[in-house]
């Protein structure tokens, strides 16, 4: 591909996203490839720092993560949760043996003064991944479910809770205070992308926060690198995790072209390029009427060679454009 030398920047989630990245890491050189990670997930839990969505990402870029789940590290031990629980501990949220090394490094890392940015990208290198990938900020947000049963911070709802409460909003605290990634914000200063890409990742908890960090999705809309979203949703069902839920709760059309009209409503003349499922095809002339370019195509990504076709097809829009 001639356009592999130029930067792409990628926002992603946790597994969805993750599973796109992998495919385009294999697709372009290392030094190409730039992902900017939701934190808006990110928790304090036993004194450590968990930020889900970075870690699922690194894990799955170097080759450690559980492939059958999707997050977490494989050949995962359970011990410390074992003994936590005889001690009467809090074990809600799983940490597995390996994976707590890794909150367990960031913590100290963070307790010496380092910014989540710094922590991310020594993790990386650690981890043996020359992508570069950066938290969306180094102020902290976190994201609040709204529910019919109150509010809940976000892993609550999402792990203690199963997802059950019926979800009627979400906010983002410390939000309006927040900084975009100062690596990332200079990458858009200076035009060094040459295509945006919005991972298949859920758009109201995973990409929302990124790009309602002040100034960015601005940013991103106005930078002349075209910006490609692929949607979540196939065929009505969120792939992973639970974004046809909140959608149906929240009285979205549970379709790739309700997915659509979220975007446009929200960020205005941001997405330039929206990549459905083939099984969605009946739905391209309902998000032409949006004003996006649709594309058609199999985006379900079950073997790696799943993962790199979405991205060449992707990657092709993009240099179309160019």
């Amino acid at each position: 591909m001639s356009a592999s030398g130029q930067a792409l920047l990628a926002l992603s989630g946790g597994v969805g996203g993750a599973k796109l990245v992998l495919g385009l890491a294999g697709e372009l050189p290392a030094e190409a490839l730039h992902v900017l990670v939701n934190t808006g997930d990110d928790f304090e839990h036993l004194g450590l720092h968990i930020s889900p969505d970075i870690d699922t990402l690194l894990y799955t870029l170097s080759g450690l993560s559980n492939r059958q789940q999707g997050w977490g590290l494989a050949d995962e031990s359970w011990n410390t949760m074992a003994s936590l629980e005889r001690l009467g501990g809090d074990t809600w949220f799983r940490l597995g043996d390996r994976d707590m090394a890794t909150h367990l490094w960031r913590r100290q890392q963070l307790s010496r003064g380092d910014t989540i940015s710094q922590v991310t990208a020594e993790l990386a290198r650690r981890l043996g991944v020359q992508v570069r990938v950066y938290p969306m900020s180094d102020d902290p947000v976190r994201t609040t479910v709204h529910t019919e049963n109150g509010d809940l911070p976000f892993q609550h709802y999402f792990v203690r809770e199963q997802c059950r409460p019926a979800v009627t909003g979400f906010s983002f605290d410390g939000i309006s205070a927040a900084r975009p990634n100062r690596d990332v914000a200079r990458l858009l200063q200076e035009h060094q992308p040459s295509r945006i890409i919005i991972c298949p990742s859920n758009p109201f908890v995973s990409v929302d926060p990124i790009l309602q960090v002040p100034g960015l999705w601005l940013s991103l809309r106005d930078n002349p690198a075209p910006v490609i979203l692929v949607s979540p949703i196939v065929a009505g069902l969120a792939i992973k995790g639970p974004a046809a839920k909140m959608m149906a709760e929240l009285g979205v059309p549970v379709t790739a072209a309700g997915v659509a009209r979220h975007y446009c409503e929200r960020y205005p003349g941001l997405v330039d390029h929206f990549v459905i499922d083939e099984s969605d095809a009946i739905l391209a002339d309902e998000i032409t009427a949006l004003g996006l370019d649709v594309a058609v195509t199999r985006t379900i990504m079950n073997s790696d060679e799943d993962k790199r076709r979405l991205a060449r097809f992707t990657l092709d829009l993009a240099q179309e454009e160019a």
